[in-house]
């Protein structure tokens, strides 16, 4: 059985990827030669409208500043954010707001995809609100996404701060307007909106009683972790599950370009790997692969999913059974590609693959990456399937101001919201935080995986992937899952109790 780690009693010692479409790279030199990369993303690419509501609620708009930090005249724009009381006590019995730090993606996909909220909110009698994260989904400033993302001086209000700035007036906005000042609020968020309730929580105490910060990297900065960390962690997983199938992987890459180089090899990949356009460049295949390894380490659930693909349970145990079932002789490639088809064609419905799927190749992500959210990668030579590379700044400087004429501020978030020395941090000025994390999940490494006080607590899974926690309940649920679950439940209640009884003291002196 999986060992649940369960740190919010004792302290225990310490413990985004997909490529986008006509992606920003980042050079690097190595000693397997230059090569390039594409900045990292979390999972903001999938979430697009839903066609059905798992979940009932109301869907309004907000009018919001652009800028929340200037005086200046300019113009507002709607933010859309879901609503649902349909359980919620009231203000009378300061029923509690549970709130989810929308993310870079339309706010009905992560409203979809975030079960847990919706499954506790009638059990604590909780109001539930998803706000949309400003320049995605349809809360676009200057009113259309054309508009928003002209260039850099457009999309120069896109950013963390802001964002947060929006989530704290609308709440504060929303329970003046129903009377419910005295109702306690606590967030919510997974990834990047896991990084924007852990800060938000740090950055409103006044407006948030707590946080659960699921799979958030609020390490994955500057030199806090190891530039390598991520690749090494979506290797490990394919390597316990297989040497043969890590060693084709790894193998892959080098006959990819042996390949690309002779007269038809282009061409010849394009029908190997059933691809719908003429391949161009080696490059957009290999990152078109390294971008299923990635999506499958963070998605490695022990049942199956459509979070982002129709997915087995355990989908890299799969993907590496297909590759060693290969018949004796089977070349790597061919290994290859029948691995990755679990990823891209579970279903086998799929005809050709596309590699690009947006010829504009901008968005919000890659600006928010060439601007604030700079998190170093590198890919070292031992432990790493993927193909060596060092994280160098200057070329991702370079590529950024290619493609929206800006330059990053890589030192920008740990100044914000801190980062380095962030036990001492967090110890001092932070309280009722919960950051939750599976070690199969790579981003994993890039965020809080120890206790650092009474209230601000890690519940670390060994068998857990990206923000595994926050998806509805299954009778799948393996038990580690459940009583993780039930130890964040017990926490957030905790954290309810706590506020009402305080502030009934306050108020009865």
């Amino acid at each position: 059985m999986t060992k649940l780690t369960l740190t919010y009693l004792h302290l225990l010692p310490l413990i985004f990827i997909v490529f986008a479409s006509s992606p920003l790279t980042i050079a690097s030199e190595a000693a397997s030669g230059g090569n390039s990369k594409s900045i990292p993303r979390f999972l903001g690419k999938f979430a697009q409208p839903n066609r059905g509501r798992p979940f009932q609620y109301d869907t309004q708009y907000f009018e919001q500043r652009l800028d929340h930090f200037s005086f200046a005249d300019l113009p507002k724009f709607r933010q859309r954010y879901l609503i649902s009381t349909q359980h919620w006590t009231g203000p009378e019995q300061m029923g509690p707001i549970f709130f989810y730090c929308g993310n870079e993606g339309d706010i009905e996909w992560f409203a979809a995809n975030t079960g847990f909220v919706w499954e506790i909110a009638p059990r604590i009698g909780a109001m539930v609100l998803f706000p949309e994260h400003r320049y995605y989904g349809e809360s676009m400033p200057y009113g259309s996404r054309d508009k928003a993302y002209a260039n850099a001086a457009s999309l120069s209000y896109l950013t963390a701060e802001q964002a947060l700035a929006d989530f704290s007036v609308l709440v504060t906005d929303l329970k003046r307007n129903l009377s419910a000042e005295g109702c306690p609020v606590v967030l919510f968020g997974g990834s990047y909106g896991g990084m924007l309730a852990a800060w938000m929580r740090l950055k409103y105490p006044h407006i948030a009683i707590g946080a659960l910060a699921s799979s958030a990297p609020v390490l994955q900065f500057e030199d806090i972790v190891p530039p390598e960390t991520f690749y090494d962690i979506v290797s490990n997983s394919f390597k316990r599950e297989s040497i043969s199938c890590f060693d084709s992987i790894k193998k892959s890459w080098q006959i990819l370009i042996s390949e690309g180089k002779k007269n038809d090899g282009l061409m010849q990949l394009t029908k190997y790997f059933r691809l719908c356009r003429d391949l161009k460049r080696i490059e957009d295949l290999s990152d078109w692969l390294e971008s299923a390894y990635s999506y499958l380490a963070m998605v490695n659930y022990p049942y199956p999913s459509e979070f982002l693909m129709p997915l087995p349970g355990h989908p890299i145990k799969e993907v590496c059974r297909k590759m060693d079932s290969c018949p004796e002789g089977t070349s790597v490639l061919e290994r290859i590609f029948e691995g990755v088809s679990v990823y891209y064609n579970y279903t086998g419905e799929v005809e050709c693959f596309q590699l690009d799927d947006d010829p504009h190749g901008m968005d919000g992500w890659n600006w928010q990456a060439c601007t604030e959210m700079v998190m170093p990668m590198s890919s070292s030579r031992e432990s790493s399937m993927f193909p060596t590379y060092d994280y160098n700044y200057s070329s991702y400087q370079e590529e950024c101001w290619k493609g929206f004429s800006v330059k990053p501020r890589p030192t920008w978030i740990t100044t914000e919201f801190g980062g380095h020395d962030f036990k001492t941090t967090l110890k001092i000025f932070g309280s009722n935080i919960i950051f939750s994390n599976g070690l199969l999940d790579p981003w994993s490494g890039g965020s809080v995986l120890q206790n650092i006080s009474e209230t601000v607590v890690a519940l670390v899974t060994e068998e857990g992937a990206h923000h595994i926690d926050l998806r509805s309940s299954s009778a799948e649920d393996p038990d580690w899952l459940v009583k993780q679950r039930a130890s964040e439940v017990k926490l957030i209640k905790g954290w309810i109790e706590d506020y009402h009884q305080k502030r009934n003291s306050i108020f009865s002196i």
